[in-house]
């Protein structure tokens, strides 16, 4: 499966000399749209055609000539091949060799709810099949191009122990990983190529310089997207000699949107919380949760506590909204008006601390707010840094039925018994 990371956390995994960084960000991309990118770049990938009416099976697989197919529903979660669906059919991965029974395997697919261990109970609709041809896989590898804090630019790690879990291959046999740190001007030239393609185990000299262009593609694709990561696992050899990157996981750099808009307009945010699509607009970043207390607050950390601390005073949040370091007084306007529309919230609590925001920016839009939205929901604010005195001041003289706290402890305490009473 290839899978696109979206932008809320990011995982560094550090095991012998390997650093392998994945990053989880709100821009997804289903799996075809992802191997379009490669093959768009000269990347080798299995031949494929995408179907999203029952009726255009039959012309997508008069594209494809192979002896066997992988039919693939399109979602945005791990686990398809062990998933169900709402219908009773099992499995959102098939191979079959009967070129008849595809049909039958996309009608059981598509416009029905795939459940697998990453999604939802009620799963996720399938409204694009991926029919593709299979591939006769003598050899695999594994490659990795990432940005790596620890040698200040792009790493090329190389294994011959394709189709493994990388951190378990440089756990067992380190002597089957080899690192790279690249010039991120000069990037993969003929002779690196050459030698990692050699360590990888590419021995047929028409296979190797495949090989060798299949990974300085990768490079430019690497440059040209933005990648934060591009790893393929398993890059393979197949029976007849060809190089084909089977699986990816792709990470994007969401600071170079303004340079990818064509590649963040194909985002597909039909399987997304309208609310994070709604808040992701205005540059805030939320996740909606099951409990009654709305949360407004700067920084990650700051929101992780403010919802523990709810927990312990015996609340329950309803969500993560943080409004960044350089929240504008619009963007406090849109979260508490992404706040209020939830029917689930009975009550708003805002902590902003920190030496960045102006606690009057976040005062200004916390009474234009109240006032412009006919607030009617208690409101508990804690604010704490920046010009904190005259936000303070700011706040008492709106006039409005205001709850303040000197620390977040109180201010979860006061939110709780405003819900409870």
């Amino acid at each position: 499966m290839l899978r696109i990371f979206g932008r809320s956390a990011h995982l560094l995994k550090r095991t012998t000399k390997i650093v392998c960084a994945s990053s989880v960000r709100n821009l997804n991309l289903l799996e075809y749209q992802s191997k379009e990118l490669l093959r768009d770049s000269g990347v080798s990938v299995q031949n494929f055609a995408i179907v999203d009416d029952l009726s255009k099976t039959n012309s997508a697989l008069e594209k494809l000539h192979a002896d066997e197919f992988v039919i693939k529903a399109q979602v945005l979660a791990g686990g398809r091949g062990k998933g169900w669906f709402d219908n009773g059919f099992k499995g959102g991965v098939h191979l079959t060799k009967d070129r008849n029974a595809v049909s039958n395997y996309v009608k059981n697919m598509l416009g029905h709810r795939l459940i697998t261990k990453q999604t939802s109970k009620d799963g996720i609709l399938v409204q694009k099949i991926m029919i593709a041809e299979s591939v006769d896989i003598a050899y695999e590898t594994y490659i990795c191009i990432l940005m790596d804090r620890q040698y200040n630019g792009p790493v090329l790690i190389a294994s011959p122990a394709g189709g493994m879990d990388i951190e378990t291959v440089a756990e067992k046999y380190p002597e089957k990983i080899k690192t790279v740190p690249l010039d991120i001007y000069y990037g993969i030239d003929d002779e690196i190529a050459q030698d990692v393609c050699t360590f990888l185990g590419f021995s047929d000299p028409d296979v190797l310089n495949k090989a060798i262009y299949e990974l300085k593609n990768l490079w430019k694709l690497f440059v040209d997207i933005d990648a934060l990561q591009i790893e393929i696992n398993p890059l393979v050899e197949t029976t007849d000699k060809q190089v084909i990157a089977v699986d990816a996981k792709i990470a994007f750099d969401d600071n170079a949107q303004f340079r990818q808009q064509t590649l963040f307009a194909l985002e597909d945010v039909s399987e997304k919380d309208p609310r994070e699509v709604d808040a992701s607009r205005y540059n805030l970043n939320y996740i909606g949760m099951d409990g009654n207390i709305g949360c407004l607050v700067n920084g990650a950390g700051l929101a992780m506590a403010t919802m523990d601390i709810i927990k312990l005073n015996g609340g329950s949040p309803a969500n993560f909204l943080d409004v960044g370091g350089s929240v504008r007084e619009d963007q406090v306007f849109q979260a508490f008006r992404i706040l209020s529309e939830d029917p689930k919230v009975k009550a708003i609590l805002v902590n902003v601390f920190g030496g960045i925001v102006n606690c009057i920016t976040i005062a200004r839009g916390i009474i234009a707010a109240s006032q412009n939205l006919g607030l009617q929901i208690p409101l508990v604010v804690r604010l704490e840094g920046t010009n904190v005195t005259e936000a303070k001041k700011v706040l008492a003289e709106s006039g409005l039925p205001i709850l303040t706290a000197n620390n977040l402890d109180e201010a979860a305490r006061k939110a709780v018994t405003s819900v409870n009473t």
